[in-house]
C-alpha cells in the first residue's frame, strides 16, 4: 500500500475497531513504509483487537476514540494526531451505518423516519466533510497523500433502477458529492492531495 516510494508515511484509518477498516489497519502494519498508523473507534470496548495490535505495536500504532459526527470530537482527534506527526500521506474513512438496531433500510415512503434520515446523513455523509475541513493542515505538504472514503455504488443517481433505501442511498450520494467538492478546494490548497470515494463491493460488514 506504499505511495509513490514515500518512507516514513503517516496513516489514519477512520472507523477501524472492525470490517474493512481494521483490516486497512492490518495492511499497514505489514507495510514497513508506514511508520506511523493511527486507527480511531467509537467504543473502546468494542475494539478488542485494534487494541490489541497497538499494544504489539506501540512504536507505530496509535488508538484515538473519536465520532465523527461530533465536530468536537473530530477536532480534538486531529490535535493529537498533530502533537505527534505534522503529515499525512493516507486518510481513509471507513465509518459507515446502513442499519442500526430500530434504523433499517426503507422498502417504501411509508417507512421513512427524519430521524432516521438525519442519521444516515451525520454518518454516512456530513462525517467526512468535517474530516476534510480538520485535517487539511495534515495535508499540505509536498509529498504525494490520499484521502479517501468508502462509498457505495447504490449511492449512483444514474445507477439507481430498484428503489428504496432512501436514506442510505441518498446519504451515499452526498458523500460522494462532497468529496468532489473537497476535492476541487484541495486541488487548490494542498494540490498534491488525490480526494476519492471507494466502492468495495458487497461486504459482511
Amino acid at each position: 500500500m506504499s505511495i509513490d516510494g514515500i518512507n516514513n508515511a503517516n496513516a489514519l484509518i477512520i472507523g477501524s475497531s472492525g470490517g474493512i477498516g481494521l483490516a486497512f489497519v492490518k495492511q499497514l502494519l505489514k507495510d514497513e513504509t508506514f511508520t506511523k498508523i493511527y486507527g480511531t473507534y467509537r467504543h473502546r470496548d468494542s475494539s478488542s483487537e485494534l487494541i490489541a495490535l497497538a499494544n504489539n505495536y506501540p512504536n507505530r500504532l496509535v488508538c484515538l476514540s473519536m465520532d465523527i459526527t461530533d465536530e468536537l470530537q473530530v477536532s480534538e482527534a486531529v490535535k493529537q494526531i498533530s502533537v505527534g506527526i505534522d503529515k499525512l500521506h493516507l486518510v481513509i474513512n471507513c465509518v459507515g451505518l446502513l442499519h442500526d438496531g430500530s434504523l433499517q433500510p426503507e422498502k417504501s415512503l411509508k417507512q421513512i423516519n427524519s430521524e432516521h434520515l438525519i442519521r444516515y446523513f451525520q454518518v454516512n455523509s456530513i462525517g467526512a466533510v468535517l474530516l476534510a475541513k480538520h485535517l487539511l493542515p495534515l495535508f499540505r505538504h509536498s509529498d504525494r497523500s490520499i484521502f479517501a472514503s468508502i462509498s457505495a455504488k447504490i449511492g449512483s443517481i444514474g445507477d439507481n433502477q430498484l428503489g428504496g433505501w432512501y436514506g442510505y442511498r441518498a446519504s451515499k450520494a452526498a458523500l460522494n458529492m462532497f468529496m468532489r467538492t473537497v476535492a476541487i478546494e484541495y486541488s487548490r490548497k494542498s494540490p498534491q492531495t488525490i480526494v476519492v470515494t471507494l466502492h468495495p463491493g458487497t461486504t459482511n460488514t
